[in-house]
């Protein structure tokens, strides 16, 4: 809800601070009191275009600023995350305007475009006047009013869902055939290499060994002839060989031990050097026959080494991405394999279609039957508000398939008997235009995604009974915590069925006109209701009539 508002420099205005709370409030005051400035200012901090002539004399530039409670607005939060911009709950529009017409926008003290404050400005607070911008005739708005109307958000929101699952799946098909043939080429060049790369039979810890091995054969000439070095020295002929040196060592140790127990843990030492040095000769001597009888291993290892280095310089790998590059490529295989198939993706696209189809179906028919309802609800209430032979007629038009249904709802209205009912915008004028959105609110309000409303010229051409039929509507609207209603007026009808009541008047400071606004008390506000009765001259009958308004 709008709460505060501040204006600076403005046309005729110099400064002003105003508060307002939720419920029904009226703004009166003589013609030309600056009661339509209002509204052009806060039309300019909602996103409305700037121009020239806007500043006050002798200023540089204009500042409004318009705060708002956004907490209980939905679609107001929406668009701020979408947007990224933060909020608390609360909400600050400021435009400052230039003496060349031109302005800056600031959401929440952070820079923004002026469609951005405009966007975010429709969300806020819808303005019914001749001059302004009217949500009402959007046709989402129309769409939006009548799905709420009839509880229909859930069936809505459905619809949208199906055709976006829907769309995707066409658009993928689309993409589909265009590329049939192309798919098929990826899908055998994946099989292909992924029949190549399982031939390798690859593991990370299997290429490390291979890659050892590889090593160790192609240094066999080297490895053998040391190893024969190792073993002449232990089986040696020409002179006294290891293991008969430590046989004679161990004869001699023998000896010692008979004259001295301690030194057997020596004869131990050499018995066991003696048992491994014979089991190294063993190994040795098998291993250099290994190494001189693997030609063939050799050779299948460097066959294996040589595959696998040109698969990886083919598809320019490195051997630790090649596990995780073939389960990628499993993965497409699969995919690939599914939407050539016969269960692919044409079979998902007809069942999302008629899935869609059957939901669009339920959503029309109920939309009929709303319509009418719609339609009966407001020509009731036009007729309450002067329109005697005024017909409103909610239209439903075929349109193609899209996220809001098969139908689009178009407001149509005939204000003459025997008239052809058309778009409301075709037809009425700017106080009948208010009127109108004045009955489409009251009939629509229990749902409305705008939380404050302004009437402008809501009165105009009428009086009397009708005058206060007007008052109790726009009372009935307002009688919401979580909702506002202004209206400017020069009925005292009107005005008297207000919550709050603020004047517009004009003075005359330093050879400059200026226009003040207050809100009124109690006792102020019958001599408010009196002028707007009496005129100029307020008699005390006129001041009781006004009590009695506002009893």
């Amino acid at each position: 809800m709008l709460e505060s508002l501040s204006i600076k420099n403005f046309v005729i205005v110099d400064q002003l601070e105003l508060n307002f709370e939720s419920g029904f409030t009226s703004l009166t005051g003589e013609t030309g009191a600056g009661k339509s400035i209002l509204i052009g200012a806060l039309s300019l901090a909602l996103g409305s275009r700037s121009e020239t002539g806007i500043v006050r004399n002798g200023c540089d530039k204009s500042e409004i600023s318009a705060s708002f409670n956004v907490l209980n607005n939905h679609n107001a939060n929406e668009w701020l995350n979408d947007n990224d911009m933060d909020s608390d709950g609360d909400l600050l529009l400021r435009r400052v305007i230039f003496l060349d017409g031109k302005s800056k926008a600031y959401i929440n003290g952070s820079s923004a475009t002026i469609n951005q404050l405009r966007e975010l400005g429709e969300l806020l607070v819808d303005i019914y006047s001749q001059n302004s911008h009217h949500s009402l005739l959007k046709t989402s708005t129309q769409r939006d009013i009548l799905d709420n109307f009839s509880h229909l958000k859930n069936n809505a929101d459905l619809v949208k869902d199906l055709y976006k699952k829907w769309y995707k799946l066409f658009l993928e098909h689309q993409n589909f055939e265009k590329n049939r043939e192309a798919y098929r080429l990826e899908l055998d060049e994946l099989t292909e290499k992924l029949s190549q790369y399982q031939a390798l039979e690859f593991s990370l810890e299997n290429w490390e060994s291979i890659q050892q091995q590889h090593k160790t054969l192609n240094n066999r000439t080297e490895i053998v002839e040391g190893t024969q070095k190792i073993l002449a020295i232990l089986n040696s002929e020409e002179s006294l060989a290891i293991n008969e040196q430590l046989s004679d060592l161990n004869g001699h140790l023998s000896d010692l031990v008979k004259l001295d127990d301690s030194l057997n843990i020596h004869v131990k030492t050499l018995e066991v050097a003696t048992v491994e040095l014979e089991e190294m000769g063993r190994e040795l001597t098998r291993y250099a026959q290994s190494l001189e009888d693997n030609y063939e291993l050799q050779k299948e290892i460097e066959d294996k080494i040589q595959l696998t280095f040109d698969f990886l310089r083919k598809y320019r790998l490195n051997p630790d991405e090649l596990v995780e590059a073939s389960q990628l490529w499993q993965e497409r295989i699969i995919h690939l394999s599914e939407i050539l198939g016969e269960s692919g993706i044409e079979v998902a696209l007809n069942k999302a279609k008629i899935d869609y189809d059957k939901a669009a179906l339920e959503l029309s028919k109920l939309r009929a039957a709303a319509s009418k309802n719609l339609s009966n609800e407001i020509t009731n209430k036009l007729k309450q508000l002067s329109f005697t032979h005024g017909k409103f007629v909610v239209n439903l038009k075929a349109i193609e398939a899209s996220q809001f249904g098969n139908e689009q709802a178009e407001f149509l209205i005939s204000t003459y008997l025997g008239a052809e009912p058309k778009p409301i915008q075709k037809v009425a004028s700017g106080g009948e235009l208010s009127r109108i959105s004045l009955a489409i609110r009251v009939c629509s309000v229990m749902d409305a995604n705008v939380p404050s409303m302004i009437f402008d010229e809501v009165d105009v051409g009428i009086g009397g009974g009708v005058a206060e039929i007007v008052g109790k509507l726009l009372k009935s609207l307002g009688d919401s915590n979580d909702r506002q209603i202004f209206v400017i007026t020069h009925l005292p009808q009107v005005a008297a069925q207000s919550r709050f009541h603020f004047k517009v008047s004009k003075t005359q400071v330093n050879k400059q006109t200026i226009s003040n606004i207050e809100q009124l008390s109690e006792q102020t506000r019958i001599d408010e209701i009196a002028r707007m009765l009496g005129g100029v001259e307020i008699t005390e009958t006129t001041k009781e009539h006004a009590k009695e308004l506002l009893s």
